[in-house]
């Protein structure tokens, strides 16, 4: 049991997730499209289990392995998003279905709280905090998580400074040049690195120039 999972824990995982999306999708069309509030619920349950077993899944292959993981970190931000800006999202999906479903019924699903939440979405100020406090989030963990890689898996004799001023290694074929001992590592820092600046500039654009405010639709 223990072998199978260490051997398709990607393939559980990204199982996981698939199933974890489909049951958001069905909580919230039995809620409004259906209106079978008892049903939804079930398949809300069913997201929260398979969360769970995600977390369990990660555990398992932490103690099996003893070490983190490219594995580990991916599972860990999943989470930390679905807990966090997940809860945000979610929000802005379940209003988003609100009001499709409700001009396909020819009925006003949204509150009020809802609409106020909707129009203040929509000045260019709140935007530009939204972003803004996005990509500082995005920035502490960065730093943090490549703090953690350095001085777990860093080539300490060569100097932090090294890589720092001389970035020829990050266009290197391989993770060798690399700051970092560890190969999986290595390569998730790199495309986290570029994940980073393309949110940098997209969260950027938008807090130097968020626009005027949009048009309701």
């Amino acid at each position: 049991m223990i072998e199978a999972l260490l051997h398709y824990h990607w393939e559980i995982f990204i199982t996981l997730e698939i199933l974890a999306t489909v049951s958001l999708l069905l909580f919230l069309v039995f809620r409004y499209a259906l209106k079978k509030q008892s049903i939804s619920y079930f398949f809300l349950i069913i997201f929260f289990m398979l969360l769970g077993t995600e977390v369990i899944l990660a555990v398992v292959v932490y103690r099996e392995t003893g070490e983190i993981s490219a594995f580990t970190i991916v599972v860990t931000i999943f989470l930390l998003y679905a807990l966090t800006f997940g809860i945000s999202d979610f929000q802005k999906l379940d209003r988003y279905i609100k009001q499709k479903v409700g001009k396909w019924k020819n009925v006003d699903l949204l509150t009020e709280k809802d609409k106020q939440r909707m129009e203040r979405a929509k000045n260019p100020k709140v935007i530009a905090r939204n972003y803004f406090l996005w990509w500082l989030t995005h920035f502490g963990v960065f730093i943090g998580g490549h703090a953690y890689f350095w001085v777990t898996y860093g080539k300490h004799d060569e100097g932090i400074m090294h890589f720092l001023t001389d970035w020829s290694w990050y266009a290197a074929e391989t993770t060798d040049e690399g700051p970092f001992h560890d190969e999986i590592i290595g390569s998730v820092s790199q495309l986290w690195i570029l994940i980073f600046v393309i949110d940098s500039i997209v969260s950027w654009s938008y807090i130097l120039f968020p626009g005027g405010e949009k048009q309701s639709d």
